[in-house]
């Protein structure tokens, strides 16, 4: 390891590069958590409106129950992923243009430390949004399923966690909120039409199925397919839940080495 010599004669070394630490995470996630809790709009807007939307789109195919049991359980993945993407873009963009990151960075706290954190409080939140959700789908609008509710629940959250992923992610590319807002056509929409929901992806041209077999949201969108049609937890399945597993946490990796302190 190289030194610098200073004009005092005294040899300084650089900083040690600062690991992941548990504790600074969860005091990360408690001040985004505290914060939250004073933002009613944000909280509706993760809560509130993915069941809204499944609850508009049951009544939607009132005459048609079965298109609603074909689609639900896809968008029932989509919704969790598009309001955290928003959400955590935004807020996360909030934090660097007021200063508050530089300050925290300032601190003993590492990007890992923030984006972990960001990570587990906007996790927290997902958790109890898929809850929601599903429970809402199933239970209450008559969401037909041949799989484990659970199983359900469980791709939501994946789902869900994508989306915070890819909102800190976009969040170190945006200047203001508008731009991030801005993002979403340019990272969700093209999933959201070549993931499946309407039309098989086998179905597609060639090239536009090749870009779909690299997208995150296509194995979200088969993941809940697999649990439409099968009793059983498939292999399928499990690759399914892997891969968005992995995208998720690529992407936070991802959105760890490019946060930046202060928007330019």
């Amino acid at each position: 390891m190289s030194t610098t010599t200073t004009t005092t004669g005294t040899t300084a070394t650089p900083a040690p590069t600062r690991a992941l630490n548990a504790s600074r995470t969860t005091a990360t996630a408690a001040r985004v958590l505290r914060q939250l809790r004073h933002d009613p709009r944000t909280i509706a807007l993760m809560l509130v409106i993915p069941c809204l939307m499944l609850f508009l789109l049951r009544y939607v195919f009132d005459g048609s129950p079965r298109t609603f049991d074909n689609i639900g359980a896809s968008l029932l993945g989509i919704f969790p992923l598009i309001t955290m993407f928003l959400v955590t873009s935004i807020a996360t963009l909030r934090e660097r243009t007021s200063g508050t990151l530089e300050r925290l960075l300032a601190m003993p706290l590492g990007k890992g430390d923030l984006i972990a954190g960001y990570a587990l409080a906007f996790g927290t939140l997902a958790i109890i949004q898929s809850a929601l959700a599903t429970g809402l789908a199933v239970w209450f609008l008559g969401l037909d399923v041949t799989g484990s509710p659970w199983l359900l629940l469980l791709v939501a959250l994946l789902d869900a966690l994508l989306g915070t992923a890819l909102g800190l992610f976009v969040s170190a590319f945006a200047a203001s909120e508008f731009q991030a807002v801005q993002f979403m056509p340019a990272v969700i929409f093209p999933q959201l039409l070549l993931c499946g929901l309407f039309t098989p992806r086998s179905n597609m041209h060639p090239a536009l199925e090749a870009i779909s077999d690299v997208l995150p949201m296509s194995y979200a969108v088969d993941g809940m397919n697999e649990v439409l049609k099968h009793t059983d937890m498939t292999a399928n399945f499990i690759r399914d839940a892997l891969i968005v597993a992995g995208c998720a946490l690529l992407v936070l990796g991802l959105g760890a080495a490019t946060l930046r302190r202060r928007t330019t």
